[in-house]
């Protein structure tokens, strides 16, 4: 039976922690930054972790 290929294209948007959390980065943040607040901007840098049944599947299509 062939080996699982990676979805390469998950690969750079989502992180694997040591824990197995997988992580993601905030939407909207690149830029228009003028009309957002400094508070917005500032929890958009924060990475934010991805739950549940969708957390499985995309671990699986990564290769975990």
């Amino acid at each position: 039976m062939p080996k699982q290929k990676t979805r390469k294209s998950l690969v750079r948007r989502f992180r694997i922690t040591k824990n197995g959390k997988i992580m993601r980065a905030g939407a909207f943040a690149r830029h228009l930054k003028a009309s957002k607040s400094s508070k917005r901007l500032r929890r958009l840098k924060k990475a934010k972790e991805i739950k549940g049944f969708y957390a499985k599947k995309l671990k699986k299509a990564m290769g975990r």
